[in-house]
């Protein structure tokens, strides 16, 4: 028996180029759709007569790049999401993702490309709702202090010293999700992010956990149109480099930056009574 199932076209690549005289704007995007609806017919024979080709949903982006113009992912994502479920009656959801690359202006129409974290937004939309999802993904944060662990289980394979002061980094990768399918999304995206910041480096952790906590509880305090966060943080390992056989001493202060394995912190922080999601989603 066929399952749930979707389909669609990934990772478009488009970049739009606004032109207003001779000072130009760039934006950067990787689209990608997919379409849920009434395709059991082509999964059991084979059958193509509710299937809109994926070279369609590309040709769709580029074409309303020109006619709508490019401005908020979320904005583009939710104009895209709605005219596939309109315009194709046999589509029941629409599932838009979109990754935003950040360009510095250097000039009226030059650029350079940011490489340090990149903006997201996931729409879904039904004939009947529309749900919105922000996020950051690949920002990375760094306390040289204020940070402990300590207190852990031990057990026979614990080999883990106890710390009382700590380089504390992670590279967050976090999602929030909307109240309302409408607002600015740029001023709620530029404030969640600074939420985030900020509680990162305000809070005086004893854990990663507890970090994860005050950050999700952060945006929601700041930001009232966002219903929950989720967050994963990589523990990016910092450790001591023992150079007592050079004779030297190290008071936290030279250390190897570790790669893999990590640890790795997950949860989510969500207002009480808020509105069930109208689909799954994540991080």
């Amino acid at each position: 028996m066929l399952g749930p199932n979707r389909y669609g076209k990934a990772e478009t690549r488009l970049v739009r180029v606004i032109r207003d005289g001779d000072t130009h704007s760039l934006l950067d995007f990787n689209v990608s759709v997919a379409l849920a609806g009434d395709l059991a017919a082509t999964h059991a024979t084979g059958d193509n007569s509710t299937v809109l080709p994926t070279d369609t949903m590309k040709n769709t982006v580029y074409a309303f790049a020109k006619e709508h113009g490019v401005g908020e992912p979320e904005s583009f994502a939710l104009l895209l999401g709605r005219h596939f479920v309109v315009s194709q009656p046999q589509v029941e959801s629409a599932t838009i993702s979109i990754e935003a690359y950040g360009w510095d202006r250097l000039g009226p129409h030059s650029f350079a490309k940011r490489g340090d974290y990149t903006r997201t937004a996931v729409v879904t939309v039904t004939a009947d709702a529309a749900q919105v999802v922000s996020g950051i993904g690949g920002l990375v944060l760094l306390n040289t202090t204020d940070s402990e662990f300590h207190g852990f289980v031990r057990d026979r394979y614990t080999t883990l010293p106890p710390a009382t002061d700590r380089i504390l980094a992670t590279a967050v990768d976090a999602k929030w999700r909307h109240l309302a399918a409408d607002g600015d999304w740029a001023q709620s995206y530029e404030m969640a992010v600074v939420a985030l910041k900020t509680a990162f480096a305000e809070t005086y952790s004893y854990s990663l956990q507890q970090t994860l906590m005050a950050m999700g509880t952060r945006v929601l305090t700041e930001r009232p149109e966002i219903a929950e966060v989720r967050l994963a943080l990589p523990n990016k390992h910092h450790y001591l480099v023992d150079l007592s056989p050079f004779d030297l001493t190290n008071d936290n202060e030279v250390f190897i930056a570790g790669d893999r394995p990590y640890g790795l912190i997950e949860g989510t922080v969500t207002r009480d009574d808020v509105p069930a999601a109208i689909a799954e989603w994540w991080l």
